[in-house]
């Protein structure tokens, strides 16, 4: 692996941070899992980690399909993506932690499940939509088979580091506070912003080439 390589896996797992957010997401998985016991607790964590990288892993294998199914092309979707990813860094950076990610119906639909690991941790607050257009943006970027197993690496990367932070929770939450949370998050937010405009910015330059 070349230091180009390593720098393309490493932007993709930072990228993944800034999406997901784990920190930021902390507080609510401590909220949901209060009523469990360690072992109950860390069991979930684990489901909710696995569940992300399946889901993450099937957006990258199947992305260029779907996108090829609806006659998109990687630089429309880039735009769309950066955009989408500049929303959610707005409602980051304003403290805003998973409301744009999870709606009314969402939350409540949650409490009647037993496996909170999927639903809604999972999915929609981890593997939402910034960081599934994320991961099909750089499947179709980089889509050689090595490239592809750097990326599957780089995402389980990502979880297991996600899986310890959510072991290590409740401690995190205290130690750190609401207002330590709140400025790690407003700090993601301006990265995941930064990396929406180069999404835009690159399939701008590539749908409009006239433009540079």
């Amino acid at each position: 692996m070349n230091t180009i390589e390593f720098a393309i896996y490493l932007q993709f797992f930072l990228g993944l941070v800034a999406a997901v957010n784990p920190i930021g997401i902390m507080p609510v998985f401590v909220s949901l899992t209060g009523h469990m016991d360690p072992e109950e607790r860390n069991k979930t964590a684990v489901t909710a980690n696995l569940a992300v990288a399946i889901i993450l892993i099937v957006s990258l294998l199947a992305g260029q399909l779907l996108l090829d199914m609806f006659s998109i092309s990687l630089d429309s979707f880039r735009v769309a993506g950066g955009l989408l990813l500049m929303s959610i860094a707005f409602s980051m950076m304003s403290g805003k932690l998973g409301e744009d990610k999870q709606n009314k119906q969402e939350k409540s639909e949650y409490i009647s499940k037993e496996q909170i690991g999927v639903v809604p941790l999972a999915m929609p607050l981890m593997a939402g939509p910034g960081a599934i257009s994320s991961t099909i943006v750089y499947g179709s970027r980089y889509p050689s088979t090595m490239d592809t197993i750097g990326i599957i690496i780089s995402i389980g990367a990502f979880c297991a580091c996600s899986w310890l932070l959510f072991r290590s929770a409740p401690i995190i939450v205290r130690f750190l506070g609401q207002t330590g949370i709140n400025v790690i998050t407003r700090i993601m937010g301006l990265i995941l912003g930064s990396l929406g405009i180069e999404f835009i910015a690159s399939g701008l330059r590539n749908l409009f080439p006239g433009l540079t």
